[in-house]
């Protein structure tokens, strides 16, 4: 593949590390964020140390504080920012792109209040004619350990497979690797809803129970974001696969991940505002609880360990009740749908 400029919003641990797999493939790479003092450490002394304290990125990944700049003329664009502001930057983007790009991000969640999906928020805020379909980079991966270029594989998803195969090409190397798939909502939905099983997997390990109890929530978790997602329009399959079952695993049982570390420290009797203040970092499965529980109810989907961490996180039920309830009280069929 011939050089392209890629254009990277969110200077977070995903953003650099595919900042820093897409310039390992030989692209010029812009990544830009809203923190001064970040952009300036990347441009001047090539280390993001809030999220990396002992990396040290190659001098030609290139720190931006001006959108328009970042984006002249660049072949795509990558948002790696936080859901909630997805919608603000995308507007941002609309009115500074002057041509058409390829769209992908790498953002994991469902938006508060609409419960939309992140690709179908750029659709909206980004026409037709300055953006290709939509593309979803979602999969099993830590940015702790694709930094440190561990053997990571994960999807592209799109509409449109030919634009999945772009992006495919654009981030494939020897130790990064994508799988195209043509289920976005299947891909999204893994993505967001893993969030919230991951929460009650550290809350599981809070409390002291150990790796039976861990295999269960995992497995159960599995069942009721697939009834959630095919009620979605979500192939059943995609569930088994690296954004699927792959994501659940890697991040319902790892300290890496800021989920199970969130569910954890509830599960150990911590307050939910000292979790989030602690971590620094935005925890995509507390929010994602209430949009996923609030999209059950309206649906009529049963997703019990859902439930339980919304009755925990957002109507003060103690999380060790809230979790033995539902594991104890669950008498179904194993292959039940509904």
């Amino acid at each position: 593949m011939t050089k392209q400029k890629i254009a990277v919003l969110g200077p977070g641990s995903w953003g650099t590390a595919l900042a820093q797999v897409l310039n390992d493939n030989g692209h010029e790479v812009r990544i830009w964020g809203n923190i001064p003092e970040q952009i300036d450490e990347i441009n001047q002394h090539h280390t993001n140390s809030l999220y990396f304290k002992d990396i040290v990125l190659d001098e030609n990944i290139v720190g931006y504080k001006d959108l328009n700049e970042t984006l002249a003329d660049v072949d795509a664009v990558l948002f790696v920012v936080p859901t909630k502001v997805t919608r603000l930057v995308a507007k941002q983007v609309a009115k500074a792109l002057d041509h058409k790009v390829v769209v992908m991000h790498a953002s994991k969640g469902l938006e508060p209040g609409t419960h939309e999906r992140l690709s179908t928020i750029l659709e909206e805020e980004i026409p037709t004619e300055l953006r290709s379909e939509v593309v979803v980079v979602s999969g099993p991966s830590h940015a702790e350990e694709t930094i440190v270029r561990d053997l990571t594989l994960i999807t592209a998803a799109s509409k449109d497979l030919e634009t999945a195969k772009y992006v495919q090409k654009l981030f494939s190397n020897h130790y990064f690797r994508l799988y195209t798939n043509t289920d976005v909502i299947g891909v999204e939905t893994a993505g967001a809803l893993k969030n919230i099983i991951a929460v009650g997997a550290g809350a599981l390990h809070g409390l002291g129970y150990g790796d039976n109890a861990k295999a269960a929530v995992i497995t159960r978790g599995l069942a009721e974001i697939t009834r959630l997602g095919v009620k979605l329009g979500a192939d059943p399959l995609t569930y088994s696969g690296l954004s699927g079952v792959g994501d659940l695993i890697v991040t319902g049982t790892s300290i890496h991940s800021r989920n199970w570390r969130a569910g954890d420290a509830l599960g150990r009797g911590e307050k939910l505002e000292d979790v989030e203040r602690n971590m620094g970092m935005v925890i995509e499965g507390i929010s994602t609880t209430k949009v996923a529980y609030e999209i059950a109810q309206e649906l009529g989907v049963y997703m019990p360990i859902t439930s339980a961490i919304y009755r925990s996180i957002y109507e003060g039920m103690d999380i060790k009740e809230s979790i033995l309830n539902m594991m104890s009280n669950e008498l179904r069929s194993e292959n039940e749908w509904h």
